[in-house]
């Protein structure tokens, strides 16, 4: 079994997008494992506020049938692929990590670099997975999250799940 490192997020129905989506990972995995939702601004363009959360799962999938599980997970939610890159969206799951995986393994660049760039995805991993080590740095989550000094702001926000 392979640990998995997902980071998922909505701007477009938010909380239903968000819930449909972990309901649809417990289904198709098992047991995960959520760090806390947070909000924050749009990157890269102007459009409503994000809600963000890192999860984890374990699977025996390869990295390319888990690409599969997860783009079918988003476009049961309204995921329109047709948009431009930097665009509101009804669901967006990427892959993080996938166990100790580096380079491009099977169409998926590992480990993704949004990790140590953007916030809204490094301090919910690095609450989830402090001591875990990046594949490229060997640097811990927790380590990394601590040198972050990029001034994207975000803030926790009540969301319960399973409901």
């Amino acid at each position: 079994m392979a640990c998995v490192y997902l980071s998922l997020g909505s701007n477009v129905e938010r909380y239903r997008n968000l819930t449909a989506a972990l309901d649809a990972l417990a289904l198709s995995f098992g047991a995960i494992i959520i760090s806390t939702v947070y909000e924050s601004e749009a990157v890269g363009f102007d459009g409503d506020h994000f809600l963000n959360l890192v999860a984890k799962i374990e699977t025996d999938h390869s990295v390319s049938q888990l690409s599969v599980i997860l783009k079918r997970i988003e476009d049961s939610n309204g995921r329109d692929r047709s948009s431009p890159r930097f665009s509101g969206r009804t669901l967006d799951i990427d892959i993080l990590t996938y166990g100790d995986k580096v380079g491009v393994v099977e169409g998926v660049t590992l480990p993704r670099e949004e990790i140590t760039e953007n916030a809204f995805v490094l301090q919910p991993l690095a609450e989830i997975a402090p001591n875990e080590s990046h594949p490229v740095s060997g640097e811990t989550y927790k380590t990394l999250w601590h040198q972050y000094s990029e001034s994207q702001k975000l803030w926790p926000v009540e969301f319960i799940w399973p409901q």
